[in-house]
């Protein structure tokens, strides 16, 4: 089931005959302005300032689903989540495999091909109706870097080769955008355009889903191979994200190019968030991220065709099989 999103600001969640209300109190006057059975909930994702009721959380928690909050602007904030599953072994040899720089390597080395091989799938797809020389020319550079990741022997050299050729992809990737979306690379923290807006709310969103796959595989989200283990970042989720990332830029190329979302849907802000996403805009933009989480594409390992959780979860499954048979690598998806 896909979560259940709250953006009204100010809004409070109650839960009333086994069911999950969203009220708005305005002038002394309390509204229901949506329910929803609680057994229908698998998740509740809560932007801004929107309150929980204790008896909500206890009875979310208590079905095991679990409430995500982020920023208005979708910077996540943190995870109300239950126990953790009772996967000791599979930790333990988790914890193990961090320890080894080979493991890590080859893992890393499967999911940075994964990435750049469906980042330049993109390119290529969407090249064929424009014919740009520089995007093929970031085609090519993609092309290069997939080359050079077996010959990699340390993760600090294969982050940087990554990080390079994510720039050369998103110098190609901006040629699809036409100049009033003001989108000449990608930024964040924050981001300056709208374009980088609805990337970083993607990728926000589609983090939330990493997360909860690798949860449900036994696995720790914190420990991961590709990213640095940091305090409070999600280091594992990040790595399943990596290759789904090129999912999100295609949604955003979509909603902009189709009219799903115009210019006329953001205005500016403050300092720290220089670029707003109006409500409407951001429940379009849901609307279309959960279409797209429908879509359904054949799982390598699997051989079935699942929609994109089902699919981020079998990628955690392959993981947590590869970690714990000491089996190091990585089969990336088929998107194109």
């Amino acid at each position: 089931m896909p979560p259940y999103y709250v953006i009204t600001q100010n809004a409070r969640l109650r839960v009333a005959n086994r069911r999950l209300q969203v009220e708005l109190e305005l002038e002394g006057v309390t509204q229901v302005l949506d329910s929803v059975p609680l057994g229908q909930v698998s998740e509740v994702v809560l932007f801004g300032n929107v309150g929980l009721t204790t008896p909500a959380i206890d009875a979310l928690l208590g079905q095991e689903s679990s409430v995500v909050f982020l920023t208005r602007r979708g910077e996540y904030r943190g995870r109300l989540s239950g126990p953790l599953t009772p996967h000791m072994p599979l930790r333990r040899a988790q914890y193990q495999r961090l320890d080894s720089p080979i493991f890590a390597l080859q893992m890393a080395r499967g999911l940075v091909s994964a990435k750049l091989s469906h980042q330049r799938a993109l390119l290529m797809r969407h090249n064929r109706e424009c014919n740009d020389p520089l995007i093929a020319e970031a085609i090519a550079r993609l092309a290069g870097a997939l080359q050079k990741v077996p010959a990699k022997t340390q993760l600090s050299s294969l982050r940087g080769l990554e990080g390079a050729a994510t720039a050369a992809y998103f110098s190609g990737y901006r040629r699809f955008f036409g100049p009033e979306w003001n989108f000449t690379d990608r930024n964040r923290r924050p981001p300056a355009d709208p374009v980088n807006v609805l990337l970083s709310l993607g990728y926000t969103l589609l983090g939330q889903v990493a997360t909860a796959a690798v949860e449900t595989v036994g696995l720790d989200p914190y420990g991961g191979f590709f990213h640095e283990t940091v305090y409070n970042r999600p280091s594992l989720a990040l790595d399943l994200l990596e290759e789904f990332r090129p999912v999100i830029d295609g949604l955003v190329l979509w909603c902009c190019r189709s009219g799903q979302l115009g210019v006329a849907d953001f205005s500016p802000g403050p300092p720290e968030r220089p670029v707003v996403l109006g409500d409407e805009g951001l429940r379009r933009f849901i609307q279309a991220f959960e279409q797209r989480m429908d879509g359904r594409f054949t799982h390598p390992i699997r051989g079935e065709k699942l929609n994109l959780r089902q699919c981020l979860i079998e990628q955690a499954r392959q993981a947590a099989s590869r970690i714990f048979e000491d089996r190091p690598g990585w089969t990336g998806m088929g998107f194109h």
